[in-house]
């Protein structure tokens, strides 16, 4: 009798603890929750380290983007034409320091007056547009909308007067802050180079020599992990870069057909900020509206022309061709990290959010995957399915 309610108590156990989903969500959270806290309690530990990889990661990011830029043609070079990495990464060395001296002296000179004289005539630009508004708006039927506008660019003015008197403060009062910026900035450029060279000669090494560390029955899973985290980020990289670079070509092309004041300068800055997804071309239309309704009526409608053209050629041509579904993100799951990323880390979390959800999304799936295959929680999932399998099998075989 007592051995049958040993028996019991011990499968009510693990049917209700070990093998219950529900049960093991709640311990991992709690496991979860419980590494954060003791982490929490040894940050004194962990400062240091936080520092020292803050002071090494901006020319380890500058160069990895340029890594995975330049990363396919040294591949391509070595693999179809048996090209020494050693020469190819020299040569685009070169090509890159040539095409850096053609663009400081012939572009760099052009978008520089143009974005001087922008910001030198900013203030009379957005007066104008603001007047050239409300002039539209003086019909007494539209006398809500005239007030609301009105109220909203006053607050606005307001918001921009104060942060830019905050932002002179703040540089004023943190002169040191302003050098160790600077310090890092030329630390960043020097080094850069240096560890993008040896990225470009060494890299192909470095999952090999990462799967060594892990046990031999992980090595093939844990190398496919690799691989596919740096697909993953080798292709929003590659594809954001592209994009942007066609949308300032696109812009440039667009604002020069119509005569668009500033044209260069707005095509650069929109070319910038649409290394944010789904919101950079939308802020950067903003400037290029303004000037367009400073400039005149038919210079606005022409704005709204090219950016309708190029928003067409952009969603229809080349973020298909470039972006496709590598990342295998829903539009709504994009605008959402993002908007969760910029809320908690600000610029960062718009830069980083996506290719850090892409890395997480790709690990925890694959520890999923794992845990669904050793764990007895999912036993009768993998029965049903090895039954699908030989029924089907069966059903082939009596064909």
């Amino acid at each position: 009798m007592t051995q049958k309610n040993d028996s019991r108590r011990q499968n009510l156990f693990e049917r209700w603890v070990l093998n219950n989903r529900f049960s093991v969500v709640l311990l991992n959270a709690l496991l979860f929750l419980l590494i954060i806290w003791v982490f929490n309690k040894v940050s004194f530990i962990l400062n240091p380290a936080w520092v020292f990889v803050s002071a090494i990661m901006p020319p380890i990011l500058l160069a990895l983007i340029q890594y995975y830029i330049m990363n396919p043609l040294v591949d391509l070079l070595e693999r179809k034409y048996k090209v020494p990495r050693l020469v190819t990464t020299l040569l685009l060395f070169v090509l890159v320091v040539v095409a850096l001296i053609w663009i400081i002296n012939t572009i760099i000179p052009i978008v520089q007056q143009q974005v001087h004289a922008l910001i030198k005539n900013w203030p009379s630009i957005w007066d104008g547009a603001v007047n050239a508004t409300q002039k539209t708006l003086k019909d007494p039927r539209l006398y809500t909308v005239r007030q609301n506008l009105k109220d909203t660019i006053d607050n606005a003015q307001k918001i921009l007067f104060k942060s830019g008197q905050s932002t002179i403060n703040a540089t004023l009062g943190n002169i040191s802050s302003a050098v160790s910026v600077i310090t890092m900035i030329v630390m960043t450029l020097l080094t850069a180079p240096v560890v993008l060279f040896f990225m470009l000669k060494d890299g192909h090494q470095l999952r090999p020599y990462l799967v060594k560390f892990a046990p031999k029955r992980w090595q093939e899973s844990f190398s496919q992990l690799l691989y596919d985290i740096n697909f993953a980020i080798s292709a929003y990289v590659r594809g954001q870069i592209t994009v942007a670079f066609w949308v300032g070509v696109m812009f440039a092309i667009g604002y020069s057909i119509i005569g668009l004041p500033y044209g260069y300068a707005l095509a650069i800055m929109a070319g910038f900020l649409n290394l944010i997804p789904y919101f950079g071309s939308m802020i950067a239309f903003v400037p290029a509206v303004v000037v367009g309704t400073m400039t005149s009526v038919p210079m606005l409608i022409k704005v709204l022309i090219v950016f309708g053209v190029e928003q067409l050629i952009e969603t229809r041509l080349i973020s298909p061709m470039v972006m496709g579904t590598k990342l295998e993100m829903h539009p709504i799951t994009t605008i959402l990290v993002l908007i969760g990323a910029s809320a908690v880390w600000g610029l960062w979390g718009v830069i980083f959010g996506i290719p850090t959800y892409a890395v997480l999304k790709i690990i925890v799936s694959r520890v999923y995957n794992y845990y669904r295959k050793v764990s007895e929680i999912f036993a009768d999932e993998q029965e049903d399915q090895a039954e699908d399998a030989s029924a089907s099998l069966q059903a082939k075989d009596s064909e």
